[in-house]
């Protein structure tokens, strides 16, 4: 079990500290309905990588394994995320604002002053669960956990680990913010400027390096 935790954690670092969920957190945190709209993405980005990284764990679970660590299906499979992760990096790499331009970040943003617990809750779930970036590093995990072999408790408490792992960006700001949110409010306004500065560059590096993991442990599998 600590191998297999050992293989998923720069996953779900990878989603961790993907600076889109993190700046509509905070934006969030900063809007008029700060509490509803960002509990309700908090919850919303916990059940989207819950969902998905089961449901690869149990698509990945039928694979057939010619023998210990050796499985050509599942390999193909990983190398295939693992250049798609690539093509992903040299798209955000490319669409990093030239010096002194602004960046620019998706529209649906501007709506984020405006939004309801419910379309916080719907908005974190697409973000964890169908955002192609993140979509693609839980179903490399699911992959791992899932052809791993290990029993149902093991299971559970990787996929725990994971989860919280991956959420732990989102759950911390929301949870302090609840806690002391008068203190927050400069700090984040300052974080959320940085990140979005610098947020294609960062998604460029880490999907560079999670996707050369990803295809290296592919080829491990044959």
């Amino acid at each position: 079990m600590g191998s297999v935790i050992g293989e998923i954690l720069p996953l779900a670092v990878g989603i961790a500290i993907s600076p889109i969920p993190i700046i509509a957190v905070i934006l969030m945190l900063l809007s008029p309905r700060a509490k509803g709209a960002s509990v309700g993405f908090m919850i919303g980005w916990l059940a989207g990588i819950v969902v998905a990284i089961i449901v690869f764990t149990l698509l990945s679970s039928v694979i057939p394994q010619r023998s210990e660590g050796v499985s050509p299906v599942a390999g193909a499979i990983k190398i295939i995320l693992g250049v798609l992760l690539l093509f992903l990096a040299l798209r955000q790499w490319r669409a990093r604002p030239a010096n002194g331009e602004q960046a620019s970040m998706p529209k649906w943003m501007s709506a984020i002053d405006s939004m309801t617990t419910g379309k916080g809750l719907g908005l974190g779930f697409l973000l964890a669960a169908v955002n192609p970036k993140n979509l693609l590093m839980a179903a490399s995990a699911g992959l791992i956990v899932g052809g791993a072999g290990l029993t149902l408790g093991e299971t559970s408490v990787v996929i725990t680990f994971f989860v919280l792992l991956a959420a732990c960006t989102v759950v911390i700001p929301v949870v302090a913010y609840l806690i002391a949110a008068a203190r927050l409010a400069g700090p984040l306004d300052k974080l959320r400027g940085w990140l979005v500065e610098n947020n294609a560059t960062i998604m460029s590096v880490l999907l560079l390096v999670i996707g050369a993991a990803v295809i290296g442990k592919g080829l491990g599998n044959f």
